[in-house]
């Protein structure tokens, strides 16, 4: 089973950069997608769903902003819009689409890099997102979640973390958060899993050379229940083109 998650940036400037074309040489099962910056009305036939794929879409209310989707080869049993939280629920950041036992989430986690304001709206996702997550890993199914946490979790995670430790996405607080859900809750990071010491990012600011000069940081995850983690057999993160600002991470597990 192939899983591929993506913050496209906007999935209309994604299809303009070959996205799609890339996307049916990847022989994918699952694709999770963030950051639509679009609505039902600006999605083409392509986009809801690719040659091969059901698509499904949980879209911010507020235009060109936020969003996240999910494509699979297997339609899903179910799909779960939401976390039944209002403020949450209008900016389209999670979306669950089940598949027998199997739960696959594309997460769009809030950025505080814009400011105080926004920082706290992070927070106050974290603290209401995690009893959810708990409640996931003790409803006994097998969970992978996919996206855009915006938290680099350890030094290996960012290349310049001695200039961010006072900067949203390395806050004290928010990698803590990530120990307790690792260490607590018992999720697994995935490519952690798989590449141990392996310092590779998925998300470079368009500011300087920071692509460039891979000045980048890994805050794009597969995050998953300890079951079907021992089944990842390879992650890699896809740099060959630029979809993004944030490159592709695809991780196969055993069926």
């Amino acid at each position: 089973m192939r899983i591929v998650t993506v913050n496209l940036n906007g999935i209309r400037s994604a299809a303009s950069k070959g996205f799609y074309e890339w996307l049916a040489q990847q022989d994918a099962d699952i694709v999770c997608l963030q950051e639509l910056k679009a609505q039902a009305a600006d999605m083409t036939q392509q986009m809801l769903a690719p040659e091969g794929f059901h698509g499904c879409f949980h879209y911010a209310e507020k235009k060109g902003y936020s969003g996240v989707g999910i494509y699979s080869r297997r339609k899903p049993d179910a799909v779960i819009e939401g976390l039944g939280i209002a403020e949450f629920d209008s900016e389209g950041r999670y979306l669950e689409a089940q598949f027998d036992n199997l739960s696959v989430v594309s997460l769009y986690l809030p950025s505080g890099s814009s400011g105080e304001e926004r920082q706290t709206v992070k927070f106050r996702f974290m603290a209401a997102f995690m009893p959810h997550l708990v409640a996931l890993k003790q409803s006994g199914r097998d969970v992978i979640l996919c996206g855009d946490w915006n938290i680099a979790h350890t030094e290996k995670d960012l290349k310049n973390w001695r200039g961010n430790k006072k900067n949203s996405g390395f806050l004290p607080e928010e990698r803590a958060w990530l120990t307790e859900l690792f260490n607590q809750v018992g999720f697994v990071d995935v490519f952690r899993k798989v590449h141990p010491e392996l310092e590779a990012y998925t998300w470079w600011s368009n500011r300087g050379q920071a692509w460039a000069k891979d000045v980048g940081w890994r805050i794009d995850y597969q995050i998953a229940t300890p079951g079907v983690a021992e089944q990842a057999e390879s992650a890699a993160i896809y740099k060959a083109q630029r979809f993004s600002d944030h490159a592709p991470l695809t991780i196969d597990y055993r069926d």
